[in-house]
């Protein structure tokens, strides 16, 4: 491998962009946190002060849980008591 002396190169500043890019997408690799997060659970970014509090997954679930308990819960729906005295004529 030659090496190359940095004097020959064009000096750039990172301000600098060029007009186009090449890519190798030979080179590209699978995200790999994809598999690690399940089907049924939402990925949540937590505010810098926040996170400090919150720790830890379980930190944040123990917290999220108390919450839902003081929550009112919603009216039942009734759309699977249907009566048959409802129907429509034909």
């Amino acid at each position: 491998m030659k090496k190359i002396s940095r004097a020959n190169l064009p000096h750039h500043t990172q301000d600098d962009m060029r007009s186009e890019y090449h890519f190798n997408y030979k080179n590209v690799r699978r995200n790999r946190f994809a598999g690690r997060i399940d089907q049924d659970r939402v990925v949540v970014v937590l505010d810098p002060d926040i996170s400090e509090v919150f720790t830890t997954p379980e930190a944040v679930q123990t917290v999220f849980r108390a919450l839902i308990t003081t929550m009112p819960r919603p009216p039942q729906s009734k759309r699977h008591q249907k009566s048959s005295s409802t129907e429509r004529p034909k």
